[in-house]
């Protein structure tokens, strides 16, 4: 019964986090200098000095054409006013036509990249876990010996690269653009322009051929942090008296491990569970900027770009939501490898 009103009460702080967190980005996109109306002002000018219209740049429109383009983007109504039409009138900004993409609405831009980034994070997500955490295992079992040392040396060599930077090198390497080295994976992209009229196994092999260097790096920005976290928490999990209780009744290292301290260790792991729904954007930012990916995390960074605030903030709503809900995710995942979690704060 408790952790039903402890569950029910992070849903409920859901609502005023989600309004907290909107409402901060939304006053720093209506008073950020260069937003849509300058952007648009910009672009009427240059077109006026192109068509040889005017001779200055400053003169190309006038203080009743700029009040009618801010009216035109809403900036002439009070700033909570904007706020309430975005959140309720136009459904968190998903009815709005982009400001760069006007024939299409901020919902529909991310419907199309969404799929993508999905496809990526998901596939980063669960070989990192399947990766790291045999590997922590490894490392912990066999602490302080060759094994141990050399591993660590890659792990931290793999920490100390930052992912996008990894990308740009395997890129080279791999992708063709230095001369000597292999030209084995395509240059970008989610899927070869035939996709479709190739056969099911052609398919596959496209799709992998040019998922293999992104999610790779998405691998490598989680490598260390996953792999030493369960290498610690095992160690941790070792050295405590209930294990010493289980070898000294007889029991042996190997159902001391596996059967006790291992589900103990997952614990702190469980942290990154929640995660899942937001791998799509954590840190595909610059991964898709180098290799070219048509995702969600190439699309924030075209918006904050162009200043397109309506894509923007459709993005913060859904990540902020996802990122919310993880959280809860998070806490059920430690409720399900150790139920004696107790959320009530009483010991």
């Amino acid at each position: 019964m408790e952790r039903l009103e402890y569950f029910a009460r992070r849903l409920l702080l859901v609502i005023p986090t989600f309004i907290g967190i909107t409402i901060s980005c939304f006053l720093i996109t209506q008073f950020v200098p260069g937003g849509p109306v300058e952007q648009y002002i910009l672009e009427m000018r240059a077109a006026s000095v192109g068509a040889g219209t005017s001779s200055l740049p400053s003169e190309a429109i006038s203080e009743e054409q700029r009040r009618f383009i801010e009216a035109h983007f809403g900036f002439d109504r009070p700033i909570w006013e904007r706020y309430w039409k975005w959140l309720w009138q136009d459904r968190m900004g998903m009815t709005v036509y982009s400001y760069r993409f006007t024939n299409k609405t901020v919902w529909e831009l991310i419907r199309e990249r969404f799929p993508v980034s999905l496809t990526f994070g998901i596939t980063g997500f669960i070989l990192s876990y399947l990766v790291c955490i045999p590997l922590g295992i490894a490392k912990a079992l066999r602490n302080g010996q060759r094994f141990d040392m050399i591993s660590s040396v890659i792990v931290f060599v793999g920490y100390a690269i930052p992912a996008f930077a990894f990308g740009m090198l395997l890129r080279m390497l791999f992708s063709g653009t230095v001369d000597h080295f292999w030209d084995i994976f395509p240059l970008g992209g989610f899927r070869s322009d035939g996709w479709d009229e190739l056969t099911l196994w052609g398919k596959v092999h496209d799709q992998f051929m040019h998922m293999f260097l992104p999610v790779l790096c998405y691998v490598i920005g989680n490598f260390a942090v996953l792999t030493l976290l369960m290498k610690n928490a095992l160690l941790e999990q070792i050295g405590q008296d209930y294990v010493r209780t289980v070898l000294a009744k007889g029991g042996s290292l190997k159902r001391a491990i596996w059967g006790h301290a291992f589900r103990n260790a997952l614990i702190p792991i469980a942290t990154g569970f929640g995660g899942i729904l937001t791998v799509m954007f954590a840190g595909s930012v610059l991964i898709e900027k180098v290799f070219n990916i048509p995702g969600m995390g190439l699309l924030s960074l075209e918006a904050v770009v162009t200043r397109d605030y309506m894509v923007f903030m459709g993005i913060v709503s859904i990540t902020s939501l996802l990122a919310l809900i993880g959280q809860i995710l998070s806490d059920f995942c430690y409720v399900l490898i150790d139920p004696r979690i107790n959320f009530s704060g009483d010991r």
